[in-house]
């Protein structure tokens, strides 16, 4: 069954990120994949995450599949103008990478080339909106596509923004993503359960699966690193303090991932795991959640 099978038929997804070698060396990515075949549905390859540079996320794609995965290639419109991200659509096609993540990117200024030039051509609703125009046949101009290319597109929210009109704000995009042909979301890592399911409440009528997104602690100073650097991201200090006592933080981390999976587990449609290098311990945390 099909990621896109296992959304529409409402069955409980699992995903997780993967991000491309900063080089042309994929091995000891790939190695880390394979911790994951047969424990998650597909694979998220990040575009240039935090604006680092990476091996094209296409390329990553591919090589995934060809060892039997199935991905979710993002698409970030930070580097590319119109014509490059119509043409890297094509390819993705051609390639048989069907499953999309569009996203708008993060600011140059955030990654290790912050004299880079940003793009910004179009953004997230702009790019949906490309793609349904080209599932027609047409590019953005207008003018006819040799062969029409079939996606699942989905695209990302932050469910926990912090303030009521900034979530009234992350609804009012989902809808406008929605509309432009987003058919599943995938969350900012999320910690504080409460604020999730008040989030899922609201966006519940919208009928879109959503797959929240689990980020392991490996320490109290990662913790307050994200409390700090990453709006819309809320550690509790509660769990601050639980991986900062622990005699052993990462059976601590791996503790607290699984309880966080079991209880979002009966809120949305999926999680969506965010290994931080830690790959090959998902299987541990999945085990503990019993999934």
């Amino acid at each position: 069954m099909t990621f896109q099978e296992r959304l529409q038929e409402n069955k409980f997804s699992i995903t997780c990120e993967i991000n491309p070698p900063k080089g042309t060396d994929a091995a000891e990515t790939l190695e880390g994949a394979e911790a994951l075949k047969g424990r998650v549905d597909a694979l998220a390859v990040t575009d240039g995450k935090s604006s680092v540079m990476a091996m094209n996320p296409l390329v990553m794609s591919h090589l995934l599949q060809r060892r039997g995965f199935e991905t979710l290639l993002h698409l970030s419109c930070r580097d590319r103008n119109r014509l490059a991200l119509q043409a890297d659509l094509l390819g993705a096609a051609a390639l048989g990478v069907g499953n999309l993540v569009v996203v708008t990117g993060d600011y140059a200024s955030m990654g290790d080339h912050p004299q880079t030039k940003p793009v910004f051509d179009l953004d997230a609703v702009q790019l949906l909106k490309v793609i349904q125009k080209m599932e027609k046949g047409q590019d953005l101009g207008g003018y006819p596509l040799k062969g029409r290319p079939k996606f699942f597109a989905g695209a990302t929210v932050s469910p926990s923004p912090g303030r009521e009109a900034a979530l009234e704000l992350q609804l009012i995009r989902m809808e406008k993503k929605m509309a432009a042909g987003a058919r599943f979301f995938l969350t900012q890592p999320v910690f504080d359960v409460p604020a999730f399911s008040r989030f899922m409440k609201q966006a519940a009528s919208f009928g879109v699966p959503i797959l929240a997104s689990v980020l392991p602690l490996k320490s109290a100073s990662m913790a307050r690193f994200i409390n700090k650097n990453l709006p819309g991201v809320s550690v509790p200090e509660a769990f601050i303090e639980e991986i900062g006592a622990a005699p052993d933080r990462v059976k601590a981390s791996l503790d607290l991932c699984a309880r966080l999976v079991g209880e979002l587990r009966g809120l949305c449609q999926g999680v969506h795991f965010i290994p931080a290098g830690w790959e090959r311990k998902i299987p541990a945390i999945l085990e503990a959640a019993r999934l």
